[in-house]
């Protein structure tokens, strides 16, 4: 991935910025050289790119080719097109049609390559559910709740899967080597020329399994409250940030991505000038905090999303907001401990807090 830190710290300023006079857009392109930034709910990209591409909004469709890498984060995203290096995706449903000439590293709800995709190099998916009927040319990593193989795949398989399946059209070039709750179903006609190794499922400790419930009973029980004390202490804002999460979702996604990605490089900058130094320590004590508020911004977006939709008549009051706030925490807590997908759901709640922070920052305030 050879997006530039220097191009990204401009980009991220740049959105803050144009956040309080670009309200009304749905969809913004900035180039930057050959890079191409996209944010919107809903964005298609059927124009040629040049160097990498990182998209992020409600609804991606990147239908033209891409001669860098591809890095796109939505609640839907579809690959048509061809891309001449890597592929990085996370979303609610991630689907790839066209061709990779590297690899794919791909986590969202439910993952599918489709019968005419290709990927050159090796794959990396994870999901709720994952499909698989393309080609790849090295080696398949899959991870899910529900993991179905019926495409090509000319090096080893490894799966951890809930249920794993290979239909009739299965052919794997290597081993297959999976860890399950339940056994492997197998047509008759998918071929394995490596032969299949099934692996012990890992049988985690009493210290195991004793850590999650404290760190859910302690950790996230903090950040209910500070939720909770957020809402009430500054309703108006958590406000405006729960409208920049809803509306403005793409750029939430992207805004976070950048400063997650920007802003610990921009200390390590000016650690080595003189000059620097207390500007960076100060960005290095304010980033774990707009981590940890980014997160319970989250929350706090959820929360009144829930509200609005099941109990608007209570939606405008403060107590029911700091309720929801904190069951919104709580939820998000619980999922993070799911499997694989959990981390994929703190991930995108993270920047998605984040980013809506940032946003809302800079409007003014009433």
């Amino acid at each position: 991935m050879r997006l530039s830190a220097g191009i990204a710290i401009l980009l991220l300023s740049s959105l803050a910025t144009a956040a309080a006079d670009e309200r009304g857009e749905r969809l913004v392109l900035r180039e930057q050289g050959a890079d191409t930034f996209v944010a919107g709910d809903s964005a298609r990209v059927s124009q040629p790119v040049q160097g990498d591409l990182l998209a992020a909004g409600g609804e991606l469709r990147l239908a033209a080719p891409v001669a860098g890498d591809v890095i796109a984060f939505g609640g839907t995203v579809r690959l048509d097109g061809a891309a001449s290096q890597d592929l990085y995706a996370a979303g609610g449903s991630v689907a790839l049609e066209g061709t990779l000439a590297r690899n794919a590293r791909v986590a969202g709800g439910s993952v599918s390559v489709g019968p005419q995709a290709r990927i050159s190099g090796n794959a990396s998916l994870a999901g709720g559910r994952v499909e698989m009927l393309g080609t790849i040319g090295g080696y398949l990593q899959a991870a899910g709740g529900r993991v179905y193989l019926d495409g090509r795949v000319d090096g080893d398989v490894e799966a951890a899967a809930g249920e794993l399946e290979l239909g009739p059209n299965a052919r794997i070039g290597g081993r297959l080597r999976y860890r399950g709750g339940a056994p492997l179903k197998q047509d008759p006609a998918a071929q394995v020329q490596g032969g299949v190794e099934r692996l012990e499922v890992p049988v985690r400790g009493v210290a195991r399994r004793v850590h999650a419930p404290a760190v859910l009973g302690v950790w996230t029980f903090g950040l209910m409250v500070m939720a909770a004390v957020l809402v009430l202490a500054l309703p108006g804002f958590s406000s405006r940030v729960t409208e920049a999460a809803r509306v403005r979702f793409g750029w939430s996604l992207l805004a976070g991505f950048l400063a997650l990605a920007a802003i610990p490089f921009a200390v390590v900058v000016l650690l080595v000038t003189v000059i620097g130094i207390p500007l960076a320590l100060l960005a290095a004590l304010a980033f774990p905090a707009l981590l940890l508020v980014g997160y319970v911004a989250a929350g706090i977006a959820l929360g009144d999303a829930t509200l609005r939709r099941w109990f608007a008549a209570r939606a405008a009051h403060r107590g029911w907001r700091a309720l929801f706030a904190a069951l919104g925490v709580l939820v998000i807590g619980i999922v993070a401990l799911i499997p694989w997908l959990g981390a994929l759901v703190a991930f995108l709640a993270l920047i998605a807090g984040m980013g809506a922070l940032l946003l809302t920052v800079p409007a003014r305030t009433t």
